[in-house]
């Protein structure tokens, strides 16, 4: 065994087929589907399609972070480990790529092949919002996450269980440093919403996890103590945030032909961040919600 891959799922009856059907044929991948609160036939058709390569567990709690500590106690001790989304399109080809970025690196790292968003399908305001997004510096500055990276056990150590979040990816990444992130030379794709009305529902929740994410760090910097800096290092300050706008504002500014959708991107990115902060105002996370129209 090269490496152990961890798959939280929710309702994915419809998507999994596609990512077992090609993990399943190599052997050197212990392979956990982690299932919760599932109210289709996800652990049927994981059971199904994995055979007896693929180990299948399920709670019946209602979160994906559950899922991940269920998925990571399954795994045992074998690492490198990746955490791959069920809706990801990935090779099996690129999961050893990350086993062998990882495999006899001491310390902690974490790994990620690049990301392709998918916008064949999408409309064109969608496809807008995506263009400009790849511009910006949670992008281009060793990004994890949107679906698939992967560990040392020294990086797994880093945190305890993960915690009760909503951006677990992102919470991830930022427990690293840049020169401990690592981008393999493969890819992995994700499908884009089909409409920006659907981007903006499902980045509504992103907003909110983020968000999420810093108000824990400030309490934990408040709190001023030896096991929170973890905690902290997971949000970036405002500083590091306004310095972002800019330097996306900067790329787009000498690319006028992205400047309509630079407009477009505006009202993808900002919708969103308006409604979770109404939302956090109120004492509310928006609801669960995930983008179907990717997964048809």
């Amino acid at each position: 065994m090269r490496m152990s891959v961890v798959i939280p799922a929710h309702n994915e009856e419809t998507v999994l087929p596609r990512l077992l059907t090609e993990l399943r044929a190599d052997a050197t991948l212990s392979v956990v589907v982690s299932a919760n609160a599932c109210t289709d036939d996800t652990v049927a058709v994981a059971r199904a399609v994995g055979g007896d390569t693929v180990q299948v567990i399920a709670t019946e709690t209602p979160s994906k972070t559950v899922a991940l500590n269920a998925g990571d106690v399954a795994a045992g001790d074998l690492f490198p480990r990746a955490y791959v989304d069920a809706d990801v399109i990935v090779s099996v080809a690129t999961l050893r790529a990350l086993a062998d970025a990882l495999a006899g690196r001491e310390g902690p790292f974490v790994a990620a092949p690049r990301l392709r968003v998918d916008t064949s399908a999408s409309s064109w305001p969608a496809r807008a919002h995506y263009r400009i997004w790849a511009l910006s510096d949670f992008r281009l500055a060793g990004h994890v996450g949107s679906g698939i990276y992967a560990v040392t056990a020294e990086g797994r150590a880093r945190f305890g269980a993960f915690p009760d979040v909503i951006a677990d990816d992102r919470y991830v990444q930022q427990l690293f440093s840049p020169a401990e992130r690592i981008t393999v030379d493969a890819e992995f794709v994700v499908r884009a919403p089909a409409t920006l009305r659907a981007h903006i529902r499902r980045a509504t929740r992103i907003a909110a996890g983020n968000r999420q994410l810093v108000r824990r760090a400030e309490v934990a910097r408040a709190a001023g103590t030896r096991s929170a800096h973890l905690v902290a290092a997971a949000a970036p300050p405002a500083s590091s945030r306004a310095t972002g706008y800019l330097n996306l504002i900067g790329r787009v500014a000498v690319r006028p032909h992205l400047w309509p959708a630079f407009l477009v991107y505006c009202v993808g990115y900002g919708i969103p961040l308006l409604l979770a902060t109404r939302s956090e105002r109120r004492g509310q996370l928006p609801g669960w919600n995930r983008d179907e129209t990717s997964r048809a």
